[in-house]
């Protein structure tokens, strides 16, 4: 794995793969054409129109899953497959209205595929294996990478901690973003009183507001909102991010 990623290998992947497994596939355009939680359901890459060249790209992603593939690993099998398939380049689409350049295939979509996939699957992996085991670890605390690459958003809430029904993790349990590390580490109460650790509550301070999803269309979208009750900044996940990927009923109760 990446450097970034190398927590994710302590992670027992079964849950993880099988989030990944269920999902159906699903064609679609623009990435926001299936609105958050709806990822969770459905595997689709944004401009794969064909069903070959989809499958393609599902069966590296499982493979990089369950192997324990490298980027470089990932890219080396999959960019050929695609390159074979005509999906890479810039490509002009459209009709006797015009047409337009758009960005199929490249090395930097294939590490957002990559990332995007994994970082997912495993925290929804996570959250189940947290949500059974909160009996003994009930509180939750957010965790950042904590360097230059780290969203100031998400460095503000590093260290936070809610309870794990606290609403908060409905919006913000990770991964908030496109490329995001955060995680989630449960601790127990004898945890927190040892440490002498403060629990939040989101009660009052959660709301909504209306980002931009394309600027092509104008289209606003509602995104999540914490506003912090001391410094009274406002936080939120990336625009198409506020959902808990490993909170949904009908996944949950299959595993």
């Amino acid at each position: 794995m990446q450097p970034d990623l190398k927590y994710l290998i302590t992670l027992t992947p079964e849950k993880a793969l099988k989030y990944l497994k269920d999902k159906e596939y699903e064609f679609t355009w623009d990435w926001h054409d299936i609105w958050q939680d709806a990822h969770t359901r459905s595997f689709a890459v944004a401009k794969v129109m064909r069903n070959d060249i989809l499958l393609d790209i599902r069966e590296i992603v499982e493979k990089a899953m369950e192997e324990g593939l490298t980027f470089q690993q990932f890219k080396k099998e999959l960019e050929p497959k695609l390159k074979n398939k005509g999906w890479w380049g810039k490509v002009a689409v459209g009709d006797d209205t015009g047409a337009e350049i758009v960005q199929l295939g490249s090395v930097w979509r294939l590490k957002t595929i990559y990332r995007t996939n994994i970082q997912t699957a495993y925290m929804a992996g996570r959250y189940k294996e947290q949500i059974d085991n909160v009996d003994n670890r009930p509180n939750w605390q957010y965790v950042a990478v904590m360097d230059r690459r780290t969203r100031p958003s998400h460095s503000m809430l590093n260290g936070r901690i809610f309870p794990y029904d606290d609403q908060f993790w409905d919006s913000f349990y990770p991964p908030n973003g496109w490329g995001c590390r955060c995680r989630v580490r449960a601790l127990s109460d004898e945890n927190i009183k040892k440490r002498d650790l403060g629990i939040d509550s989101s009660t009052g301070h959660l709301s909504e507001e209306l980002k931009l999803v394309s600027k092509k269309t104008g289209e606003l979208r509602p995104v999540a909102v914490y506003t912090d009750p001391l410094t009274e900044h406002k936080i939120s996940p990336d625009v198409g991010w506020s959902y808990n990927p490993g909170k949904v009923k009908d996944w949950r109760q299959n595993i």
